[in-house]
């Protein structure tokens, strides 16, 4: 077997894992390599990572904090406004209008308060296709913020659109902060003036490119933003767990949700799509409390979705981002479909603890479950960390089994590997499986370290380029050695090159 065959042959978990924390012998041959990176050229941003502490519960901080709604035309400059904000390039800017489509959220803070940012896509006036549906995805996220930042090139003034953009944030209701953007000099100040005639009040003159005007711009939004938010829902609270059920219309989400909760707590019916809304319930399984969230089904890529549907699947993407783990359904009598495995790609791209329930198994024979079987060898070669159990829960059989996975998922979702004993295990595992050569080089992995938990995220610094083969490699290795059973695994490379003397 070469090389490249063993990276890429799926490996088993082992039971009973190796200890997280290092020894001391590992926590000072860590020592040494962080100390060797100071001979590499680092960015702020790296060095910011290396020496933040890891707390476990950053990624949580920002439950129910106030929303703040960006909305603007197109190429106004509201994601480059949102990167002045945040204080990095996080969102994609780009100098051609339509760039940003959908909503995305984002953890801000600005003198001591923290709030979270919603981008939006640029809002334009009788269109159709994607771009209307861009468009209603910005009032959806005027529906659902505190507040509004309304953003306007000061260099052509206001718009037809503009004032549209008017009537629509008078109806919300929202309190509004209009922003005078591309205004890069005091001569230009004078043009921001004529903003006034949209009737909301002062415009705020600002330079997002350049951050002019910004400090005061934040201190006004912070005047208007609510301490409590009163729309975004709060942490869970008491050790409650926040589970989304996903999956296609049909595939039995309310049916486990009525089965897990003992009474009919949300409605069913045979027609496919009976949920729209998300409907959260609290559920007690085995004197614990948990918090389900039953979704729309997901019937189709979320830009080709229209009407109600379409407004289902943004709902049931925001349940998805406020859950830990998601459960996502399956019907054992149908073949894996490119939908299914959309949905489990939605969950890992979201971060979330992933447990793949095959529901209905009561429809099945045993021909179909050796299929069954087959389908999702091949087809979730890449997803084999994710608990998966057989169900019916028309019936609750083997509902009991889903507390346990639940469980597992979430403790490798919250799995944290010490400094040293991360680069003790990789130290190990490069000299006995080293990189291939490619170009006559070999890259050399400097120093590792987990930068957050929920779900982990890792960092490896090297000295060159790593096949994917040989990180997916390095991924199955580490799952072997500390489970991360149930989480999907953040691998973030960055390739160093030495000081200039």
């Amino acid at each position: 077997m070469t090389i490249q065959e063993e990276f890429d042959e799926p490996q088993p978990l082992v039971p009973g894992h190796a200890p997280t924390e290092a020894t001391e012998e590992e926590e000072l041959r860590a020592a040494s390599l962080r100390a060797g990176l100071e001979d590499f050229e680092l960015t702020e941003e790296e060095l910011t990572l290396l020496e933040a502490q890891f707390d476990t519960e950053e990624q949580d901080q920002f439950g129910g904090l106030p929303v703040l709604a960006i909305i603007g035309r197109p190429n106004v400059g509201k994601s480059t406004l949102v990167n002045r904000v945040l204080g990095r390039r996080e969102a994609v800017v780009q100098d051609k209008p339509g760039v940003t489509r959908d909503r995305v959220s984002y953890p801000a803070e600005w003198a001591g308060r923290h709030f979270m940012m919603v981008d939006t896509g640029g809002w334009e006036v009788d269109v159709k296709g994607l771009d209307r549906s861009v468009a209603e995805q910005a009032e959806l996220a005027i529906e659902q913020a505190d507040a509004v930042m309304f953003v306007v090139d000061a260099n052509v003034g206001p718009t037809s659109t503009d004032e549209r953009v008017v009537q629509l944030l008078r109806q919300s209701g929202k309190p509004v902060v209009l922003v005078a953007n591309k205004v890069d000099s005091d001569q230009q100040e004078a043009e921001a003036a004529t903003l006034w005639s949209l009737g909301l009040g002062q415009p705020w003159p600002v330079s997002a490119l350049h951050g002019r005007g910004a400090g005061d711009l934040l201190d006004h939004v912070l005047s208007v933003l609510p301490e409590v938010s009163a729309v975004s829902a709060p942490k869970p609270t008491h050790g409650v767990r926040r589970v989304a059920l996903l999956g296609r219309p049909n595939v039995g989400k309310s049916s486990l949700l009525n089965a897990l909760a003992g009474s009919e707590r949300v409605v069913v019916n045979e027609t496919a799509g009976t949920t729209r809304d998300p409907v959260d319930e609290l559920v007690e399984i085995d004197g614990r409390a948990w918090c389900f969230v039953d979704t729309a089904g997901i019937r189709r890529r979320m830009y080709k979705s229209i009407g109600a549907d379409y407004y289902a699947s943004l709902r049931t993407q925001a349940a998805l981002e406020k859950a830990e783990v998601a459960m996502v359904l399956l019907d054992s009598a149908d073949e894996l479909s490119d939908q299914d495995m959309r949905i489990l790609q939605q969950v890992v791209d979201a971060g979330r603890a992933l447990v793949i329930v095959n529901n209905k198994w009561d429809l099945v024979d045993e021909e179909r479950q050796r299929a069954l079987r087959r389908e999702q060898e091949r087809g979730l070669v890449q997803l084999q960390w994710a608990p998966r159990i057989n169900v019916t829960a028309r019936t609750g059989w083997h509902t009991n089994r889903i507390e346990r996975a639940l469980d597992d998922a979430l403790e490798g979702w919250s799995t944290r590997v010490s400094t040293g004993r991360l680069n003790a295990f990789l130290g190990e595992l490069v000299a006995a499986n080293p990189h291939p050569v490619r170009g006559g080089k070999q890259p050399r992995i400097l120093f590792a370290t987990q930068v957050s938990s929920k779900p982990p995220r890792i960092v490896i610094f090297t000295t060159g380029f790593l096949d994917p083969a040989y990180r997916r490699f390095i991924e199955r290795r580490l799952r072997e050695e500390f489970g991360f059973v149930g989480t999907p695994i953040r691998l973030s490379i960055r390739i160093k090159e030495k000081r200039r003397r």
